[in-house]
């Protein structure tokens, strides 16, 4: 776990929300266990017991407590911490690898054995592969049961169990209740609204703060028309999913963002949901950050301004690294126009699921290593590299997803001819949601250390950032949003609404 036992039970006796996600808590007089911040009565310190995982609690006989909805919390921000085995695997279970491709499939991803990647999951997490991925499948069928009108043999086949007896027998071991009562509750609460089949509304939970505002600003400034669309209160983009596609449309309130996903296959739910975390960076750990960077007194101003920043991440890793090829040493608006070209002349157009005529999905890096030569005006470095990395990524001999080890990753990307080590460790940083990196060559990133006091020279910025480990990659979204002279509004945020719930 992220924190001591000792710590762990005084977290739980103040219901400090700050460690939701980060452990659970099983009481063994009752055989729940609990988020951290459960308002039930606090048990006494030696009736309990803590967990990485909601899967380890599950795997050692814990139902879900059904007051605090221990599953229903923004993820361990553990996961990008960590660049090992575990770390990894967890990132691609999330991703619902462990349901399309089986243990073995995700063991072959990761470069290792099945009874390795087994021993080592049980031995870090308190739980292997399948229980971990069963866990995962237990909250993707809460989320449908509750937020559609599905019938339960759909829900069970969107949410990865291979028959209705083994979706009903999970429901009630994990929740202690039946899919029926489940449903039954939900609507209780806030009666479903009536959605075109295939549209969800959900809420994804977050640790305040959250810089919503500069976030937002972040993935517009950089938005590919047609892919990605939204103003300064929302944000909107194409999926392309494991089993099919989709759309997004993400807007932040006060304690959540509220989602509404449009999919051709409810498969995808687990894996929509986990990649668009990633996008926003919900798992951060936002009061560490602020309260490392805030000791540095060239930092604590902006750390001040824009609480919470966040270092955004990837839906898809081929797209984030054709994407940065495409526009590496561009002006932000040659870049855009240059990245929107190739992607209205070899996107595919998504119909039927969103009312956006324009929107297209990211073209697939095999039609960009087929047609780039001919779409990308004047051929250049630039152009042949975007197309040596388009026919890497299409035969496999390089993969770009959150599963990666990043030295490998890193060490891949700067072999393609044309790819400077800036482009390779931005790529990296944000297909992985690294959050202790930092490129000093960075030409916006120096001038923001400039405005702040700070040396703008390669060697002198790296060796002050050391203080900021590890999270340097917080650090330079500071920089690089002072260097580019956009500095947080410090507009009200938006009010918060019931649209669903995750």
């Amino acid at each position: 776990m992220l924190v001591s036992e000792e710590r762990a039970y005084r977290a739980v006796a103040s219901r400090d929300t700050r460690f939701d996600g980060c452990f659970v808590t099983g009481v063994r007089s009752t055989g729940i266990y609990c988020r951290p911040s459960c308002p039930a009565r606090t048990p006494k310190a030696g009736n309990v017991e803590f967990f990485p995982t909601a899967a380890a609690a599950q795997q050692a006989g814990y139902r879900s407590c059904r007051r605090c909805l221990p599953d229903a919390v923004p993820g361990s921000p553990e996961w990008d911490l960590r660049a090992d085995l575990a770390g990894r695997a967890m990132r691609l279970v999330d991703d619902g690898t462990v349901d399309r491709e089986g243990v073995s499939g995700l063991a072959a991803r990761l470069g290792y054995s099945t009874r390795h990647l087994t021993r080592v999951l049980t031995a870090e997490l308190g739980a292997g592969p399948l229980a971990l991925a069963r866990a995962h499948r237990a909250h993707t069928a809460r989320l449908l049961i509750e937020t559609t009108g599905l019938e339960f043999i759909e829900v069970a086949h969107a949410a990865g169990f291979a028959s209705l007896r083994q979706f009903n027998d999970t429901v009630r071991e994990v929740f202690a209740t039946t899919p029926t009562a489940l449903r039954d509750r939900a609507t209780r609460r806030t009666a479903p609204a009536k959605l075109p089949t295939g549209t969800l509304r959900l809420r994804l939970p977050l640790r305040l703060p959250f810089d919503a505002a500069g976030t937002l600003n972040f993935l517009l400034a950089e938005a590919v028309p047609g892919v990605e669309w939204g103003s300064s209160t929302h944000y909107g983009r194409t999926l392309r999913l494991p089993h099919g596609t989709g759309t997004a449309e993400l807007t932040p309130r006060r304690q959540h963002i509220a989602a509404t996903l449009r999919l051709t296959d409810l498969r995808d739910l687990g894996s929509a949901v986990t990649r668009l975390r990633r996008l926003l960076d919900l798992d951060c750990d936002p009061v560490a950050v602020d309260e490392a960077l805030g000791n540095d007194p060239a930092l604590s101003g902006a750390v001040r301004r824009a609480p919470g920043i966040r270092f955004p991440g990837s839906v898809d890793g081929p797209e984030t690294a054709l994407r940065a090829v495409l526009s590496r040493g561009l002006p932000r608006e040659a870049a855009t126009r240059r990245t929107a070209a190739l992607a209205d002349e070899l996107g595919e157009p998504v119909r039927g699921i969103t009312e956006n005529t324009r929107a297209r999905l990211f073209p697939r890096p095999e039609a960009v290593a087929e047609h780039a030569a001919r779409v990308l005006p004047r051929p250049s470095e630039g152009s042949a590299a975007v197309r040596a990395l388009a026919e890497r990524i299409a035969e496999d001999d390089i993969r770009v997803d959150a599963g990666r080890d990043d030295a490998e990753l890193r060490s891949e990307l700067r072999d393609i001819g044309g790819l400077d080590p800036a482009t390779a460790e931005h790529v990296t940083a944000r297909v992985l949601g690294e959050p202790d990196s930092l490129t000093p060559t960075d030409p916006v990133l120096l001038r923001g250390a400039a405005r702040l006091g700070l040396a703008p020279e390669r060697a002198e910025l790296t060796r002050h950032a050391r203080g900021w480990s590890p999270w340097r990659s917080y650090a330079a979204m500071h920089l690089r949003r002072i260097g580019a002279q956009q500095p947080h509004t410090g507009s009200e945020e938006p009010p918060d609404t019931e649209e669903g719930r995750e």
